[in-house]
This record gives C-alpha cells, structure tokens and sequence, in this order.
C-alpha cells in the first residue's frame, strides 16, 4: 500500500475512535445535543434522509442529513477530516446538504 493510503485509513481509524469516545453513552437530554454530519456510515443515531428509517441506516461517512447525540457544546469542535475539495468539514447544530448519497 502506498504512504498516503495508509495515512487515510490512520486518520479514518483515529476520528472513529474520538467519535465514538465524543458519542459513548451519551442519551438526549440537557446534557447533549443532535450533531449534524459526524457519524460514520451506519454509527448515526437517528435520520439519515430520504429512504431509511432511523438509528445506524447513514450510508456513507459524516452524511450531512444524519446526526450523532453528543455532549452539548461539543458539536462544531469535533475535528473531523477535510473534504475532497480541501474544505473543512465540520459538525452542525442544523441538518446539512453536504456528503448526502444521491
């Protein structure tokens, strides 16, 4: 496998790790908050658009109509990897139109 392929499947192992470290055990509640475009393919916790039916049915990673609860205040500081384009990608407070499977 060549360098860069390796260092994409490094940073996609470590942001599953901080999101499932961010997202573990946390409930709806006071003490947390929907997160827009965080969770990886099948890991959403509710809603991923048209076509599925609730918690784990995202298809692809950080599905910007799928969310993760997490610990509120934490949302748009998860550091998650850039988009193709070189954008940042970030977490929303409000359902997203970006990474949406067609």
């Amino acid at each position: 496998m060549s360098n860069s392929i390796l260092k994409n499947i490094a940073l996609a192992g470590s942001v599953a790790a901080a999101l499932t470290a961010t997202t573990g055990n946390v409930t709806a509640g006071e003490d947390a908050e929907k997160c827009w475009g965080v969770a990886l393919a099948g890991q959403n916790d509710c809603k991923a658009g048209a076509g599925t039916t609730c918690a784990g049915t995202s298809t692809v990673d950080y599905q910007g109509n799928a969310f993760s609860m997490v610990p509120a205040g934490t949302c748009t500081s998860i550091e998650l990897p850039d988009m193709a384009d070189g954008t940042p990608r970030m977490g929303s407070l409000e359902e997203l139109t970006r990474d949406v499977p067609a």
